[in-house]
């Protein structure tokens, strides 16, 4: 079996997002882009991820070619893009989180009320324009909006993540849903105050050696 590795941390990753309430039933997806041999791993279309095993796990080449596993994601083109256009990404992951789904649906940015918004390469996380879910337009609008961070908001829709790999895409999902959490409140109760390009830029100088994470367990 081919990506054996990438797809059992594919599983890993996709039980650990619906034990902490970042997607539900079988929405979003995750992969893992193997460099050396040019293929990914990816879950697989509409299939809950309590009964996912390595075998299901889809793997494609960089043109979405099926390799072995089921049918992938609806959303591969969106992993793709991705990996055909970034060399610092090795691994993404596309959720439905409260919050920031919240945000989604309004259609906003996320702004920086919290210093950790650095582990996205940016002083915010746009909310890229609007498409119909699994389209080549919605995959478009979502890299454009990324540009050379790690987080995009997908207007109505939700979150998108990248990262070095997936331990690291797994935090910065992690990170934005509880920044969305905090900005949302915040609203309610009066107007946050967003943190100044000076302290953020001197953050994301700080961000690029930030953490030592490993695993998602």
């Amino acid at each position: 079996m081919i990506l054996e590795k990438e797809r059992e941390q594919v599983i890993e990753c996709s039980l650990k997002l619906l034990s902490e309430g970042l997607t539900n039933g079988t929405a979003g997806n995750v992969s893992i882009f193997n460099r050396k041999k040019g293929l990914v791993a990816i879950s697989p279309t509409g299939v809950n991820y309590s009964e996912l095993t390595p075998e299901m796990i889809s793997v494609v080449d960089l043109n979405g070619k099926l390799i072995e596993g089921l049918k992938p994601s609806s959303e591969l083109e969106m992993h793709m893009i991705l990996y055909r256009n970034r060399e610092d990404v090795n691994a993404v992951i596309h959720t439905h989180p409260v919050y920031t789904t919240v945000l989604a649906c309004l259609r906003e940015d996320l702004p920086a009320i919290d210093y950790m918004i650095a582990v996205t390469g940016a002083t915010k996380v746009r909310c890229a324009e609007y498409a119909s879910y699994g389209t080549k337009e919605l995959a478009e609008n979502a890299y454009k909006a990324m540009g050379s961070s790690l987080a995009v908001i997908l207007a109505n829709h939700g979150l998108t993540t990248a990262g070095k790999d997936i331990a690291n895409a797994f935090n910065i999902t992690v990170q934005v849903e509880y920044i969305s959490n905090l900005y949302i409140k915040a609203r309610n109760i009066g107007e946050p105050i967003i943190l100044p390009d000076n302290e953020m830029n001197s953050m994301l100088e700080r961000f690029k050696t930030y953490g030592q994470i490993k695993s998602i367990k």
